[in-house]
């Protein structure tokens, strides 16, 4: 707040948006091994080929089996390490110059910034904290009593109509939306609620402006 005026909000989405790709098999590759992921995909290939071909609530149960077939059981005090070499990674080789450019302007405006992504927070946290977002909003993975993952998403994937409850849960009611950034359906509800929404286009700069209520 500055004179007791809210600043304005800016969300931003992460794969596709901010980085050139998607990150959460490089993810899933530099912290468990290639030969780990290729397995869990090859166990999941049905509900990934339903995905594939229907979309919808197909895409979250595709991704709650991989990460099950993936996480399940591993230390999280070991991946958050992977986690943050990964934060790294992507903030020094993935990420797309012109919109880290527009998180740069709207940081030097004053505005308050949110990165809202499918991905698992446990690796967009540190992505969003290297990057200067006051809040990350993303995928949470359960954790047993003895630290370690389950494999299962706690709450709902983060996605589509999601990512508007999530920014309302931590926000409330008062919710005010001046901009907001995304390249897919899955940024769609989102988009919508921005005063100015940007549809980023994947193979070139971002796309102009579009009133979004």
């Amino acid at each position: 707040m500055t004179g007791g005026t809210a600043r304005p909000l800016a969300a931003f989405d992460l794969d596709g948006t901010l980085t050139h790709r998607d990150t959460l098999l490089p993810f899933l590759h530099r912290a468990v091994g290639r030969g780990r992921t290729y397995r869990a995909l090859l166990a999941s290939s049905l509900p990934l080929a339903r995905a594939a071909a229907f979309g919808g609530p197909h895409r979250d149960v595709a991704k709650a089996a991989v990460l099950r077939g993936v996480l399940a059981g591993a230390p999280l005090d070991g991946l958050a390490e992977a986690a943050e070499s990964f934060a790294d990674h992507v903030v020094a080789q993935r990420l797309r110059s012109e919109v880290r450019e527009r998180v740069d302007w709207h940081r030097t405006e004053g505005h308050e910034l949110v990165l809202v992504s499918a991905s698992p927070e446990l690796y967009v946290t540190p992505i969003g904290r290297r990057l200067g977002f006051d809040t990350v909003l993303a995928t949470r993975l359960e954790v047993d009593a003895d630290g370690r993952l389950t494999g299962r998403l706690l709450g709902p994937n983060c996605r589509g109509p999601e990512k508007v409850m999530r920014l309302r849960e931590w926000r409330g009611e008062g919710l005010a939306l001046a901009y907001a950034y995304g390249d897919s359906s899955g940024d769609r509800e989102m988009l919508d609620l921005a005063v100015t929404a940007i549809r980023v286009n994947r193979r070139s700069k971002p796309g102009g402006a579009t009133g979004g209520r």
